[in-house]
């Protein structure tokens, strides 16, 4: 998950944008979401964390800055465009950019979806959510909305995306199971989740890919395209298959 290198303390909310369209879903919490690091908790919902998921066996990494020193650097590796391109996101589409940090991929995403468009950026930090806000405002996304999500729970509005992406932060999730479980509810049909991730241990900041298969299988997702980006990196797009599992019934996965 991308986060700042360094963090403000005091800053003011830049003015409001005018709201989008009226409209169920994601639309509709766009109003509540825009550029307000106050607005954003207080749209908070979804369920409440429960005890009977399963503990992960494998470490988990903590959040920090991307591994590249710049966005021109990113550039340069390609990898974002050819992440967007194999998840065949278009315009009019809604995706979420879970672990959205400095925003690299959120405003990439903002022209690509267009218009009739919308892109979620969501963080666990308040601080990264607050200086993405100002971004936000200053580059006038206006199909862009931002969320304070949980450790475990992106808190997404239900029935609402049509791809979610998670770029090299998986690793960082503590519970794996409840926060996919929670994730689910989220996509509309046909939605499809995509993550992107370094094939090496957890504690090295990656996810073996088996591993990976694992835990989404565990709770009802289904692999249906992988890719390699380098020698290392990979892409991996899964989309739900069958009901939502009982928490106390997901199996454990191990490294």
């Amino acid at each position: 998950m991308e986060s700042p290198e360094t963090h403000r303390t005091s800053l003011t909310p830049p003015p409001p944008q005018p709201s989008p369209p009226k409209g169920e879903g994601f639309t509709a919490l766009l109003p509540l979401c825009l550029l307000s690091l106050l607005a954003v908790a207080a749209c908070g919902g979804g369920e409440e964390a429960q005890n009977s998921f399963p503990e992960p066996q494998r470490p988990v990494a903590p959040i920090e800055s991307s591994g590249y020193l710049d966005e021109d650097s990113r550039d340069s590796h390609g990898e974002a465009e050819r992440v967007m391109e194999l998840a065949e996101i278009r315009a009019g589409m809604s995706v979420a950019d879970i672990g959205a940090g400095e925003g690299y991929y959120t405003v990439r995403l903002s022209p690509l979806v267009g218009e009739r468009g919308r892109v979620l950026a969501q963080d666990v930090v308040p601080e990264t959510i607050h200086e993405l806000a100002r971004r936000v405002h200053r580059e006038r996304l206006d199909n862009v909305a931002l969320k304070l999500g949980q450790p475990n729970n992106p808190l997404l509005p239900e029935t609402s995306f049509d791809r979610v992406l998670m770029i090299h932060m998986y690793h960082e999730i503590p519970r794996p199971s409840e926060f996919l479980w929670n994730l689910r509810g989220a996509l509309k049909r046909g939605g499809r989740v995509v993550v992107v991730d370094a094939d090496r241990p957890t504690d090295r900041h990656g996810t073996p890919t088996r591993l990976l298969v694992c835990e989404f299988n565990a709770v009802g997702y289904e692999l249906t395209r992988f890719e390699r980006l380098d020698t290392e990196t990979y892409f991996a797009q899964f989309e739900v298959r069958g009901p939502r599992p009982v928490p106390a019934e997901i199996p454990t996965c191990e490294l």
